[in-house]
């Protein structure tokens, strides 16, 4: 009765101790966003919001992109790696049995008077920790906090990599529409250098006039090409973001170069405190949070006395000098282990847990700042291109029936070349500044897509990676 009191009195005072307090991360998020909405808001829209473009290889590309990312295979790999961890945390708070057995055979005494000694045993050992104070569970929390984590970076990856496939797309159908219009340029700048050098070689023109023209035919060519240039890159860069064959994805874009995506305009909700919670990158730091502060837990209760209960059962035979010995074997009791002095690094585990948290909470607020400012930057750049549309195709029709009239009047010999050529420029520069607002508008709606998490929902479940081949 003594030593029991004693070692009650022991669990208490260790009970006793002074435990961290963890709290919850306080986000403090603006009420509304002060960004102009482009719509009344409607967050289920955000999810595959490429599949109502008209353009159904934008939404194959995404599509095969996600089926053979080698990134997307990694975090579906992570996931499983989790949930073996989550399961094996589980197992610890369950009773482990092992079967143990030996046959040991010896030689006893001195000859000439000797023996052969044969011992067998066979015994199965059970041993079950009473979690006392919490450390396993806290350790099986932390651990499925984690899966879901993990769970959450592999929606993040997708999204990114979906943003990726359509910005790069995007991107390479501004370019061929560039090099359509260089192209357009050039071709007109060669029949204007043809025209030229026979008003030259008629003694009608200045021979500087058609000097003139070569430089600007020089100059549209040059930067033609690398116009083209830049096309075959993005090319390579879609081959390498959707594993496809490059001759075959070549055939797949021919009939629509140069043709961008209508834009489709994108509902986000109105609070951000919503919207931040379509981010999976910020659930994956909040789960993150919260196996840390489990974590912090275990740790803690870690410096507290642990009870073990321990059983056995078994045979065993002892074979010597022709004669044979069996019986039974039992035992079971609790083991009691309390911690006494360890240097402090019990302590020092605990201290290192909460610091830990203590950074992941900074993190989490930092990322949660700058979800914000990218959804406002996003909804501010999108109404700008909008408002931008008008004014681009009006200056796009001015410019062209100017150029026009210029034309007119050089070729009557009304006008000059230096006026041609200026209006030329301005024409091109006017198309292209308008091809480039389109892809601005495309690039804000693939931005506030990733802004505001793709769309992303806490009930999706991630799929397991497939099984790899032994």
């Amino acid at each position: 009765m003594l030593r029991a009191s004693g070692w009650a009195g022991l669990l208490a005072l260790a009970a006793c101790a002074t435990r961290p307090v963890v709290g919850p991360v306080d986000l403090s998020p603006p009420q509304r966003w002060q960004a102009a909405l482009p719509h009344g808001g409607d967050p289920a829209r955000l999810a595959d919001w490429w599949r109502r473009l008209d353009d159904p290889l934008l939404v194959g590309l995404i599509d095969e992109a996600q089926l053979t990312s080698p990134g997307l295979q990694a975090a579906l790999a992570r996931i499983d790696q989790s949930r073996a961890l989550a399961r094996a945390a589980g197992a610890a708070l369950s009773p482990t049995a092992n079967l143990n057995s030996s046959v040991v055979r010896t030689a006893a005494g001195v000859p000439p008077i000797a023996a052969a000694l044969t011992s067998a045993k066979a015994a199965v050992d059970a041993a079950w920790e009473i979690d006392l104070f919490g450390k396993r569970r806290a350790e099986r929390s932390a651990a499925v906090e984690r899966v879901g984590a993990r769970e959450a970076e592999w929606h993040e990856a997708r999204v990114s990599l979906a943003a990726e496939v359509a910005s790069t797309y995007v991107a390479l159908r501004t370019c061929e529409a560039l090099v359509a219009l260089q192209a357009a340029d050039e071709q007109s700048l060669r029949q204007t250098v043809s025209l030229t050098q026979r008003k030259v070689d008629a003694g009608l023109a200045a021979p500087a006039d058609a000097a003139l023209l070569r430089a600007s035919l020089a100059n549209s060519a040059s930067l033609l090409t690398g116009q083209r240039g830049e096309c075959d890159v993005l090319v390579k860069s879609l081959v390498a973001l959707s594993g496809s064959d490059e001759a075959a994805l070549r055939e797949r874009l021919r009939p629509g170069t140069g043709r961008l995506p209508p834009s489709a305009p994108l509902a986000i909700d109105v609070l951000p405190a919503k919207t931040l919670a379509q981010r999976p990158d910020l659930a994956a730091l909040e789960r993150e949070l919260a196996a840390t502060a489990a974590e912090v837990d275990a740790a803690h209760a870690d410096r507290y006395p642990q009870l073990t209960l321990t059983g056995s059962i078994g045979l065993a035979a002892l074979r010597f000098g022709g004669n044979t010995f069996d019986g039974t074997s039992w035992s079971f009791g609790p083991a009691l282990s309390l911690p006494l002095f360890d240097a402090g690094r019990r302590d020092a585990r605990v201290d290192a847990t909460v610091a830990r948290f203590d950074e992941l909470a900074a993190q989490y607020r930092q990322r949660a700042r700058g979800a914000v400012r990218e959804v406002e930057e996003a909804l501010v750049r999108a109404n700008a291109s909008r408002q931008r549309q008008g004014d681009a195709q009006a200056a796009v029709v001015d410019f062209e029936a100017f150029l026009a009239a210029a034309q007119s009047r050089w070729q009557v010999g009304a006008g000059n070349l230096i006026e041609l050529e200026e209006a030329r420029r301005q024409a091109l520069n006017a198309n292209a500044a308008l091809v480039q607002l389109q892809r601005d508008s495309l690039a804000q709606s693939i931005q506030l897509y990733k802004a505001a998490g793709g769309g992303w929902s806490a009930d999706a479940t991630a799929p397991a990676a497939p099984a790899s081949k032994r």
